[in-house]
């Protein structure tokens, strides 16, 4: 699995470490939210919802570098708005992946 990585938020940064570490505290703060409103929203069965939730997601995914979790986002999302979930416990473990990076940041 493809693991998570800053390259993208440094080279947006350029030399601006402060502007780094602010888009970085967002992510932190914002991710947790996100992920427990998926979580919530999937376990609801309320498909629509939990794929704008992917929408917002999936953004987060391009931003560290998981360029095969995105593709994969995009289809979930596909799925969902379909009322299909089957694609649900891999993104489960891409989320994990990213909660288990950003706790390490």
């Amino acid at each position: 699995m493809e693991q998570p990585n800053l390259s993208y938020i440094k080279q947006l940064a350029g030399d601006d470490a402060e502007f780094e570490h602010k888009f970085i505290a967002i992510l932190k703060e914002e991710f947790p939210q996100e992920k427990k409103e998926y979580t919530k929203q999937l376990s609801a069965k309320n498909t629509d919802e939990t794929a704008l939730i992917v929408h917002k997601l999936k953004h987060k995914l391009n931003i560290l570098g998981l360029e095969k979790a995105y593709k994969l986002a995009v289809s979930y999302e596909e799925d969902l708005r379909r009322g299909d979930a089957k694609l649900k416990n891999e993104f489960a473990l891409v989320l994990e992946t990213i909660e288990l990076y950003l706790n390490t940041i």
